[in-house]
Protein backbone atom coordinates (compact mmCIF):
# COMPACT_ATOMS: atom_id res chain seq x y z
CA UNK A 1 0.00 0.00 0.00
CA UNK A 2 0.73 3.60 -0.65
CA UNK A 3 0.40 6.01 1.99
CA UNK A 4 0.33 9.68 1.49
CA UNK A 5 0.28 11.55 4.75
CA UNK A 6 -1.21 14.95 4.67
CA UNK A 7 -0.21 17.45 7.12
CA UNK A 8 -3.25 19.74 7.87
CA UNK A 9 -3.51 23.61 6.71
CA UNK A 10 -2.54 26.83 8.52
CA UNK A 11 -4.71 27.06 11.71
CA UNK A 12 -5.06 29.88 14.12
CA UNK A 13 -3.15 28.78 16.83
CA UNK A 14 -0.48 27.68 14.46
CA UNK A 15 -0.16 31.55 14.27
CA UNK A 16 -0.16 32.01 18.12
CA UNK A 17 2.08 29.21 18.60
CA UNK A 18 -0.12 27.18 21.02
CA UNK A 19 -0.28 23.56 21.52
CA UNK A 20 -3.98 22.54 20.61
CA UNK A 21 -4.29 18.82 20.49
CA UNK A 22 -7.60 18.68 22.30
CA UNK A 23 -10.91 18.07 20.41
CA UNK A 24 -11.96 20.26 18.45
CA UNK A 25 -8.74 22.54 18.20
CA UNK A 26 -8.56 25.37 16.00
CA UNK A 27 -9.85 26.20 12.90
CA UNK A 28 -8.23 27.03 9.61
CA UNK A 29 -6.96 30.31 8.64
CA UNK A 30 -7.74 32.13 4.99
CA UNK A 31 -4.21 31.03 4.50
CA UNK A 32 -4.98 27.49 5.41
CA UNK A 33 -8.01 26.94 3.65
CA UNK A 34 -6.13 28.28 0.65
CA UNK A 35 -3.58 25.76 1.33
CA UNK A 36 -6.32 22.88 1.33
CA UNK A 37 -7.63 24.02 -1.87
CA UNK A 38 -4.04 23.83 -3.18
CA UNK A 39 -3.64 20.42 -2.31
CA UNK A 40 -6.37 19.58 -5.18
CA UNK A 41 -3.89 20.90 -8.16
CA UNK A 42 -0.81 19.25 -6.37
CA UNK A 43 -2.01 16.09 -5.85
CA UNK A 44 -4.43 15.85 -9.16
CA UNK A 45 -1.90 13.19 -10.65
CA UNK A 46 -1.99 11.33 -7.91
CA UNK A 47 -4.21 8.48 -7.67
CA UNK A 48 -6.59 8.57 -4.27
CA UNK A 49 -8.86 5.39 -3.34
CA UNK A 50 -9.82 6.61 -0.08
CA UNK A 51 -9.33 9.27 2.43
CA UNK A 52 -8.81 9.31 6.05
CA UNK A 53 -8.92 12.62 8.67
CA UNK A 54 -8.88 12.49 12.36
CA UNK A 55 -11.28 13.79 14.91
CA UNK A 56 -9.99 17.67 15.13
CA UNK A 57 -11.50 19.70 13.04
CA UNK A 58 -8.64 21.59 10.91
CA UNK A 59 -8.20 17.99 9.36
CA UNK A 60 -11.72 17.82 7.75
CA UNK A 61 -10.90 21.14 6.57
CA UNK A 62 -8.06 20.26 5.18
CA UNK A 63 -9.41 17.57 3.00
CA UNK A 64 -13.03 18.65 2.22
CA UNK A 65 -11.97 20.19 -1.37
CA UNK A 66 -9.62 17.34 -2.18
CA UNK A 67 -12.45 15.14 -1.27
CA UNK A 68 -15.47 17.17 -3.21
CA UNK A 69 -13.02 16.50 -6.52
CA UNK A 70 -12.11 13.06 -6.11
CA UNK A 71 -15.85 12.28 -5.03
CA UNK A 72 -14.54 10.42 -1.71
CA UNK A 73 -15.81 10.06 1.54
CA UNK A 74 -13.32 11.42 4.52
CA UNK A 75 -13.43 8.63 7.10
CA UNK A 76 -13.71 9.85 10.45
CA UNK A 77 -10.92 8.58 13.04
CA UNK A 78 -10.09 9.59 16.19
CA UNK A 79 -7.05 7.48 16.22
CA UNK A 80 -5.17 9.86 13.91
CA UNK A 81 -5.82 12.51 15.88
CA UNK A 82 -2.89 14.77 17.09
CA UNK A 83 -0.38 13.51 19.85
CA UNK A 84 -2.12 15.05 23.00
CA UNK A 85 -0.28 17.85 24.89
CA UNK A 86 -1.46 16.19 28.10
CA UNK A 87 -0.83 19.10 31.13
CA UNK A 88 1.29 21.40 28.31
CA UNK A 89 -2.03 21.59 26.42
CA UNK A 90 -3.20 25.41 25.59
CA UNK A 91 0.76 26.47 26.40
CA UNK A 92 2.57 28.16 23.96
CA UNK A 93 6.42 29.01 26.13
CA UNK A 94 9.58 27.36 25.25
CA UNK A 95 9.54 25.12 27.89
CA UNK A 96 6.46 23.72 27.23
CA UNK A 97 7.11 23.66 23.89
CA UNK A 98 10.54 22.09 24.27
CA UNK A 99 8.71 19.21 26.34
CA UNK A 100 6.00 18.25 23.89
CA UNK A 101 9.21 18.32 20.75
CA UNK A 102 11.58 16.06 22.79
CA UNK A 103 8.99 13.74 23.91
CA UNK A 104 7.47 13.22 20.62
CA UNK A 105 11.02 13.06 18.70
CA UNK A 106 12.55 10.64 20.79
CA UNK A 107 9.07 8.36 20.42
CA UNK A 108 10.48 8.71 16.61
CA UNK A 109 14.13 7.82 17.92
CA UNK A 110 12.77 4.21 19.36
CA UNK A 111 12.23 5.61 22.77
CA UNK A 112 8.43 4.23 23.05
CA UNK A 113 8.05 4.09 26.68
CA UNK A 114 8.57 8.41 27.46
CA UNK A 115 5.69 9.55 28.47
CA UNK A 116 4.29 13.28 27.48
CA UNK A 117 3.32 14.76 30.44
CA UNK A 118 0.24 14.25 31.43
CA UNK A 119 -1.10 12.39 28.21
CA UNK A 120 0.07 9.31 26.27
CA UNK A 121 3.27 7.55 25.71
CA UNK A 122 5.13 6.86 22.30
CA UNK A 123 3.42 3.08 22.63
CA UNK A 124 0.25 4.07 22.75
CA UNK A 125 0.16 6.64 20.44
CA UNK A 126 1.66 4.66 17.69
CA UNK A 127 -1.00 1.32 18.96
CA UNK A 128 -3.97 3.97 18.02
CA UNK A 129 -2.11 5.08 14.70
CA UNK A 130 -1.40 2.15 13.44
CA UNK A 131 -5.44 0.39 14.32
CA UNK A 132 -6.17 3.07 11.41
CA UNK A 133 -3.07 1.85 9.39
CA UNK A 134 -4.37 -1.47 9.45
CA UNK A 135 -7.92 -0.67 8.56
CA UNK A 136 -6.84 0.85 5.41
CA UNK A 137 -4.44 -2.28 4.77
CA UNK A 138 -6.93 -4.07 4.84
CA UNK A 139 -8.89 -2.55 2.14
CA UNK A 140 -6.62 -4.16 -0.44
CA UNK A 141 -6.28 -0.35 -2.24
CA UNK A 142 -3.16 0.81 -3.79
CA UNK A 143 -3.41 4.33 -2.51
CA UNK A 144 -5.07 5.43 1.03
CA UNK A 145 -4.33 9.30 2.26
CA UNK A 146 -4.46 10.39 5.92
CA UNK A 147 -4.85 14.08 6.63
CA UNK A 148 -3.60 14.07 10.25
CA UNK A 149 -1.16 16.31 12.58
CA UNK A 150 2.65 17.28 11.82
CA UNK A 151 3.70 16.00 15.30
CA UNK A 152 1.96 12.35 14.98
CA UNK A 153 3.45 12.26 11.05
CA UNK A 154 6.91 12.97 11.94
CA UNK A 155 7.20 10.38 15.05
CA UNK A 156 5.37 7.92 13.20
CA UNK A 157 7.37 7.80 10.22
CA UNK A 158 10.64 8.49 11.84
CA UNK A 159 9.92 5.24 14.13
CA UNK A 160 8.13 3.27 11.05
CA UNK A 161 10.18 3.81 8.27
CA UNK A 162 13.69 1.57 7.71
CA UNK A 163 15.26 3.99 5.27
CA UNK A 164 14.76 7.18 7.86
CA UNK A 165 18.31 8.05 9.65
CA UNK A 166 17.80 8.62 13.13
CA UNK A 167 17.12 11.99 13.65
CA UNK A 168 16.04 13.09 9.96
CA UNK A 169 12.60 14.13 11.82
CA UNK A 170 13.89 16.42 14.34
CA UNK A 171 16.22 18.07 11.40
CA UNK A 172 13.53 18.09 9.18
CA UNK A 173 9.86 20.23 9.84
CA UNK A 174 6.79 19.42 8.13
CA UNK A 175 5.02 21.97 6.96
CA UNK A 176 1.30 22.88 6.76
CA UNK A 177 0.04 21.08 3.97
CA UNK A 178 3.58 19.11 3.68
CA UNK A 179 3.32 15.70 2.96
CA UNK A 180 4.75 12.44 3.36
CA UNK A 181 4.84 9.68 0.98
CA UNK A 182 5.51 6.12 2.51
CA UNK A 183 5.24 2.44 0.91
CA UNK A 184 4.65 -1.06 2.34
CA UNK A 185 2.15 -2.59 4.67
CA UNK A 186 1.77 -3.16 8.55
CA UNK A 187 3.46 -6.78 8.14
CA UNK A 188 5.98 -5.92 5.84
CA UNK A 189 7.17 -2.04 7.26
CA UNK A 190 7.47 0.88 5.70
CA UNK A 191 9.72 2.88 3.32
CA UNK A 192 9.71 6.75 2.83
CA UNK A 193 9.67 7.56 -0.87
CA UNK A 194 9.93 11.52 -0.05
CA UNK A 195 9.38 14.47 2.45
CA UNK A 196 7.49 17.46 1.40
CA UNK A 197 8.58 16.75 -2.51
CA UNK A 198 12.36 15.61 -1.98
CA UNK A 199 12.75 11.89 -2.57
CA UNK A 200 14.11 9.37 0.20
CA UNK A 201 16.07 7.54 1.19
CA UNK A 202 18.33 10.89 2.06
CA UNK A 203 21.56 11.02 3.25
CA UNK A 204 23.13 12.37 6.88
CA UNK A 205 22.77 16.36 6.54
CA UNK A 206 20.16 16.19 3.66
CA UNK A 207 17.35 18.68 4.56
CA UNK A 208 13.50 18.68 3.17
CA UNK A 209 11.91 21.35 0.88
CA UNK A 210 10.45 23.48 4.19
CA UNK A 211 6.96 24.64 2.04
CA UNK A 212 3.84 23.11 0.85
CA UNK A 213 1.43 23.44 -2.05
CA UNK A 214 0.39 26.86 -0.94
CA UNK A 215 4.48 27.45 -0.71
CA UNK A 216 4.54 28.86 3.05
CA UNK A 217 7.24 27.95 4.80
CA UNK A 218 7.03 25.85 8.35
CA UNK A 219 6.21 28.75 10.85
CA UNK A 220 8.01 26.56 13.40
CA UNK A 221 6.55 23.15 12.35
CA UNK A 222 7.10 22.05 16.18
CA UNK A 223 4.46 24.85 16.88
CA UNK A 224 2.35 23.60 14.57
CA UNK A 225 0.10 20.65 15.56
Amino acid sequence: MRLILIRHGQTVSNVGGLLDTAHPGADLTPLGREQAGNLVAALATVTIDALYVSTLVRTQQTAEPLAVARGLEARVRGDIREVSAGHLEGRHDRAAVDAYCTTFLAWANGDLDTVMPGGESGRDTFARFDRVVTEADDLGLETVAFVSHGAILRAWTGYSCSNLHAGYVTDNQLSNTGTIVVTGSPLEGWTAESWIGSMLPVGQGSAANASGPAGQPGLLAERGF
